[in-house]
């Protein structure tokens, strides 16, 4: 992804839902993945953590595979402090690679943390649903 324009990462908390969304532009690679990483770093450990992190891939125009690990350290820090993860708007491609490298199980998987009702709609989102 030489020359390419990085993602652009704009969060956005909802404090009476406790959710964090960050929407996703442009490229995701090394370096827009740890813009990204560290914005959500950044809302989990700080005073009022969020609850559910919603990653908004509607702008998304590619990803690399440093972006990918870059999505697997966010599922790390969102499981440990017990925030549910979501990916909403994947675009086909990035659905095609999150499978053909056997990770979008694992990145949607709800996490057993906290109540069933904390979780409830938690996981895989499509369309325009989300957000």
């Amino acid at each position: 992804m030489s020359g390419a324009r990085h993602a652009g990462v704009r969060p956005a908390s909802g404090r009476e839902t406790a959710t964090l969304t960050v929407r996703v532009a442009g490229e995701l690679d090394g370096t827009g993945g740890a813009e990204l990483t560290a914005v959500v770093v950044a809302r989990l450990t700080g005073p009022e953590p969020p609850r559910a992190v919603r990653l908004d891939f509607r702008a998304l125009a590619g990803i690399d595979r440093l972006g990918l690990a870059e999505l697997l350290m966010i599922r790390r820090h969102t499981s440990a402090a017990g925030a549910v993860l979501h990916l909403d708007n994947r675009p086909a491609a990035l659905d095609r690679l999150l499978r053909r490298t056997n990770v979008l199980e694992h990145l949607t998987a709800t996490d057993t943390v906290g109540s069933p009702a904390e979780h409830a709609g938690a996981g895989l989102v499509h369309g325009p649903r989300g957000g």
